[in-house]
């Protein structure tokens, strides 16, 4: 291959990759936004102005906001002989569908991790029991009920992370960042219910002390299943977002 077509190849692939740095960046930038309420449901996407908010041409965003309509974050829609994207709403239908997935997909690693020798078990419910023992402190305090997402979160996470493999991490990985828009909204309002949710993680925990695949498993899906009731409950009471 002659020099000056050489450089020129090598030049195009470091292009490639550079676009699809970028890609990723905004990807994860914009689903930031999205996930933690900053681009509200229902919300009319202008690509300009997007680009413009996170300092990006208006290519990459392009791109990433079709990898967000792939993965429910983001929709398409028809106006005038014109498509326009706006952030997905938040829905019951949306929620149970969510919910339902995500409870399965820890629930297989549950299975997994209800595999693991008995001192690797113990050493995961301690830190599940710590994190359970936050969770309580919250139910009796309301001013800390921010933080009641992210210490439900790592419980649930510790499970996963000890639990998944490399393929069944990423699904969950996909989906999880999902649920947590509705986690992000509605969890304020669910704290007079904590003490439910808890109780469910308690059974989780004594599950996996037990090594207890099949009752690990049913913990961990009705815990989501409870926990898709208590926000459907919540949603009926201040209405879907974004749906109107």
């Amino acid at each position: 291959m002659p020099l000056a077509a050489s450089k020129e190849r090598k030049s195009s692939l470091g292009s490639k990759a550079e676009h699809g740095t970028s890609v990723l960046i905004a990807f994860e930038k914009i689903r930031e936004l999205i996930v933690r309420g900053q681009l509200s449901p229902g919300t009319w996407i202008v690509e300009g102005d997007l680009a413009e908010r996170l300092n990006m041409s208006r290519t990459p965003v392009r791109s990433a906001l079709h990898l967000l309509q792939r993965e429910g974050y983001v929709l398409e829609r028809k106006i005038s002989n014109k498509s326009r994207m706006m952030v997905a709403p938040l829905t019951k239908e949306d929620a149970s569908e969510l919910y339902s997935i995500v409870g399965r997909v820890e629930g297989f690693a549950g299975r997994q991790l209800g595999r693991l020798p008995k001192a690797r078990r113990a050493t995961v419910a301690q830190t599940l029991r710590g994190l359970n023992s936050q969770l309580a402190k919250i139910a009796k305090n309301r001013n800390l009920a921010g933080n009641i997402f992210d210490v439900d979160r790592k419980f649930h996470q510790t499970i996963v992370n000890m639990g998944a493999g490399p393929r069944l991490l990423r699904l969950h990985q996909a989906i999880e960042p999902q649920t947590e828009r509705y986690w992000r909204l509605y969890a304020s309002s669910i704290i007079d219910n904590l003490h439910v949710s808890i109780a469910e993680h308690e059974e989780i925990i004594d599950a996996i002390l037990a090594g207890d695949e099949d009752m690990i498993e049913r913990a961990l899906q009705k815990n989501w299943e409870n926990g898709y009731s208590r926000l459907e409950k919540v949603i009926d009471m201040f209405g879907e977002r974004g749906s109107w």
